[in-house]
């Protein structure tokens, strides 16, 4: 039987634990994923006529990357997770080091088949709770936040200003209150007034204000910008209140005017927010962004499989997972398309990859413009390895949705959120979409971090567990080191997500990230 190419430890239904080529020695060199492949992975750097799966190295192999297990002529396929990765450039042998240098990318052309692999989980028998705060539309918050958000780029300012006014021994008084912080952007004015980039930072704007992890609100604009705060409050039903303000730099006349009210009604936003108390709360209440980034070889094999389990678990509770990044699922949408729950959910899916082709092709990119630099060095060679990997982050259960960039979320789940493979304008995106948790794997390292959900970083491997450990929230490393199956790891991570959401302090929040990740995803022309 093959491993599934969205989770290489899943067969069947059942997940299995990498396989190495020399189980027998007393270390293990590689690991294959799949029978069908015809490379393995170098689980430490080999040097030149080391001997694994009956061939022997021809050259110099650095820790995750791969290697040819037979002969792969000129234009054949390139297979790993039992998955097409990329086409043999020139005549490769058996043994020689598989990468960039002989593999090329060639667009995907899928026969795409919806809702054929539906995996429904099994409701979980018990009810996982965390503490958050309850709010009064019936949404749960893990944090609570007083946010300043702005209309354009030209209230920054003002809004980092107010923002710094409240600093530890300010906030001392108010134990339930999180933080006050600034939400500002490059764009909002210079821009047209409606199309696919108007439309989405409108979406991120009203998703930030109405986020459960905001316990209070200040939006604040210049008067004149394209982006207008009134046309926000009338499209939503918006009412100002003691938790909700909103004002322009042009109608308080001048920015010190606006600073010094803008603290003003923090002040007096700050003690009501502070009432906010944790109540218990079901997991069902729960929306974490499923988000990777610096990825390496050991992506797909660790750390992404494991969350795509704690991902399931959730969903098995009636909570919702959220994967993102849609050049990062090129070549493996195929495989999503076919766990939508019907023919209209995985044509929306089909939809926005096409939009995504023709705005790489018009924009003279590539839809492998990924792997970065760093991916690759880390053993990524196409963007269809990286993507096959990224995408089982979402587990086995099926697509229920698929939302445009920072739509709100509106069903139990897993659903898919558009955006693009930059990790900042992502997850600002999920966020917007909901998100009330975020987690990032990585393998190349990240000093990511969020606001107003709380990001917590997996890392793919132990050498850079160890090495950034003030960073890291999770070694998924171990299922390689010291053999923890999938299935334990993620709900290792499940579990932590129940702790986080409960207020665990992160270690990006330990650190203060989050203030300067805000960035909506600026789409079309600025003029």
């Amino acid at each position: 039987m093959l491993c599934s190419p969205i989770s290489p430890f899943i067969v069947g239904t059942e997940r299995m634990p990498p396989v190495p080529e020399n189980s027998s020695s007393s270390e293990r060199l590689t690991v294959r994923l799949s029978p069908a492949d015809n490379v393995v992975s170098a689980i430490r750097a080999l040097e030149v006529g080391v001997t694994t799966d009956g061939i022997v190295t021809s050259a110099m192999i650095p820790r995750g990357h791969k290697i040819a297990t037979s002969a792969i002529a000129q234009g054949e396929a390139v297979m790993k997770y039992a998955q097409l990765i990329g086409y043999a450039a020139q005549d490769i042998a058996a043994g020689d080091h598989v990468h960039t240098h002989n593999v090329e990318f060639r667009n995907t052309d899928q026969d795409y088949r919806f809702a054929t692999d539906l995996r429904p989980v099994e409701p979980a028998k018990t009810v996982d709770t965390f503490m958050g705060y309850r709010r009064a539309n019936g949404s749960v918050g893990t944090r609570n936040h007083i946010a300043i958000i702005t209309s354009v780029n030209c209230s920054a300012t003002a809004a980092r200003r107010i923002a710094e006014a409240f600093g530890p021994e300010d906030l001392a008084a108010y134990p339930n209150v999180d933080g006050v912080t600034a939400y500002v952007h490059g764009t909002g004015c210079g821009m047209a007034g409606a199309g696919d980039g108007f439309d989405a930072l409108q979406r991120v704007m009203w998703g930030y204000a109405r986020h459960p992890n905001h316990a209070a609100v200040l939006m604040v604009g210049l008067g004149c910008e394209m982006n207008q705060i009134d046309w926000l409050l009338e499209a939503h039903g918006i009412t100002p209140g003691p938790l909700f303000h909103a004002m322009n730099i042009q109608d308080v006349a001048g920015l010190q005017r606006t600073v010094d009210r803008g603290i003003e009604k923090v002040r007096a936003m700050l003690p009501l927010a502070n009432e906010a108390q944790r109540v218990e709360c079901p997991a069902s209440d729960l929306m974490v962004a499923l988000q990777c980034g610096g990825s390496d070889a050991w992506s797909g094999i660790t750390a992404n499989p494991a969350v795509g389990y704690a991902c399931d678990l959730l969903v098995a509770q009636g909570g919702t997972g959220v994967l993102a990044e849609t050049p990062e699922i090129y070549g493996a949408e195929h495989l999503l398309a076919a766990r939508a729950v019907d023919a209209k959910v995985g044509q929306k899916l089909i939809d926005r990859i096409r939009w995504w082709e023709d705005y790489t092709a018009r924009n003279m990119g590539s839809m492998d413009n990924n792997p970065s630099p760093g991916n690759k060095k880390g053993g990524l060679t196409t963007i269809l390895e990286k993507s096959l990997g990224a995408s089982a982050k979402g587990g086995t259960s099926p697509l229920t949705g698929v939302y445009l960039y920072g739509e709100q979320v509106d069903r139990p789940g897993f659903a898919f959120m558009d955006s693009p493979g930059y990790d900042p304008a992502s997850v600002t995106g999920q966020i917007a979409s909901g998100c009330n948790l975020v987690t990032f794997t990585t393998g190349r390292g990240s000093a990511f971090g969020s606001k107003p959900a709380p990001c917590l970083k997996v890392a793919t491997n132990s050498v850079l567990y160890g090495r950034m450990t003030d960073d890291m929230d999770y070694n998924a490393g171990r299922i390689l080191d010291d053999e923890v199956s999938v299935e334990d790891a993620g709900r290792e991570i499940y579990e932590m997500w129940l702790r986080a959401a409960s207020g665990e302090v992160s270690k990006s929040e330990a650190q203060g990230l989050g203030d300067y990740e805000f960035v909506p995803w600026q789409i079309g022309a600025t003029m």
